[in-house]
């Protein structure tokens, strides 16, 4: 299968590079990441992306959207997402009829891609060995999709030692993610994108 993933950001491509033949182990496939400059921009080209694609021969692959929520409403940014996926005259999980296919997984990072990191504080402690390997005992952290404070901040914060001048979002991205173990990650958001990835092939 083919796997084609829409990313808001240079660090989101990072963890993906890491993360999804993890995910993926056993499976065959390649992808390519389209990288966009900010998560706006990607959803003003996104409608003109996915039409490009509507006449993609075959049937064996698949647009992987990954876009943070951030402060957004999250139902109405996976509703702009579905519609902009529809009216592109492409099919989502959501959307498609009894006979379609699904061609698009819309996925959202919640509250931010960070939130991934902070789900497993395995990875954390691995890549970071100042961080505390039971972080997720701490009741800040058991719930990694809700932190209060940001989790980009809270992140930032906790590996301050290693990034002094202040979070390098890319290179965290890729130590931690390096070390991440999909089936035991915490964050409600990765689990859903997992497993609609594996989904895929099933």
């Amino acid at each position: 299968m083919q796997l084609l993933f829409f990313v808001e950001e240079p660090s989101a491509e990072a963890a993906l590079i890491e993360l999804v033949p993890k995910i993926l182990s056993g499976r065959r496939y390649k992808y390519d990441i389209f990288t966009f400059q900010g998560k706006q921009d990607l959803l003003k080209k996104l409608p003109k992306r996915l039409r490009a694609y509507r006449a993609m021969p075959g049937d064996d692959w698949a647009i992987i959207v990954l876009v943070d929520r951030d402060q957004d409403d999250c139902k109405v940014l996976k509703q702009q997402l579905e519609t902009t996926a529809r009216d592109a005259g492409l099919a989502t999980r959501a959307s498609r009829r009894p006979d379609e296919r699904i061609t698009v997984v819309n996925r959202i990072a919640i509250e931010e891609l960070e939130a991934w990191f902070l789900g497993d504080p395995a990875a954390l402690h691995a890549a970071y060995p100042r961080v505390t390997e039971h972080l997720a005992h701490q009741a800040r952290f058991r719930d990694p999709d809700a932190i209060q404070g940001g989790t980009w901040e809270t992140l930032e914060s906790l590996l301050a030692y290693y990034h002094p001048g202040g979070l390098e979002k890319i290179r965290a991205a890729s130590e931690i993610s390096a070390h991440m173990e999909p089936d035991l990650n915490r964050s409600k958001s990765f689990q859903v994108f997992r497993d609609a990835l594996r989904s895929l092939f099933t």
